[in-house]
């Protein structure tokens, strides 16, 4: 899971800070691309405002990281790292949807039992900028 954050597109908070974690995979286990797929539903109100504004953060704290689990340091903890790209976020193409199925079923074989009627679909994030904080 990452932490997507965009602008509000809709009602009373159109054009404000919104965000909500999303399930990410950037690639199937034994070939990580570093770059962000996401499996989304239009239901979803962060992925109608990425259709309406594409432009979009994702920050993915250390949970994993050695440092953090070596000193039981909560993964908020300032001394863990934390990545963010910033970037737009695009419908997965028809010739990268089998890669991008590949991605997330590995690593996530549970999606595969979503309901269909959620519209599920492919994005991924075309990275611009890349910002570690690792104090």
């Amino acid at each position: 899971w990452g932490f997507v954050a965009t602008r509000a597109a809709r009602g009373k908070i159109q054009g404000m800070p919104y965000g909500n974690c999303l399930l990410l995979s950037d690639g199937p286990i034994n070939n990580s691309t570093g770059i962000p797929f996401f499996y989304v539903t239009p239901k979803d109100n962060t992925v109608t405002d990425l259709l309406k504004n594409p432009m979009a953060s994702l920050t993915l704290p250390e949970a994993d990281g050695n440092f953090c689990r070596k000193n039981v340091i909560d993964p908020e903890d300032p001394k863990c790292a934390r990545l963010t790209l910033t970037g737009q976020m695009v419908t997965v193409p028809p010739e990268e949807v089998e890669f991008a199925k590949q991605a997330m079923y590995s690593r996530h074989p549970v999606v595969r039992k979503w309901p269909r009627s959620y519209e599920w679909f492919f994005m991924k994030m075309n990275i611009e900028h890349i910002w570690l904080q690792s104090w």
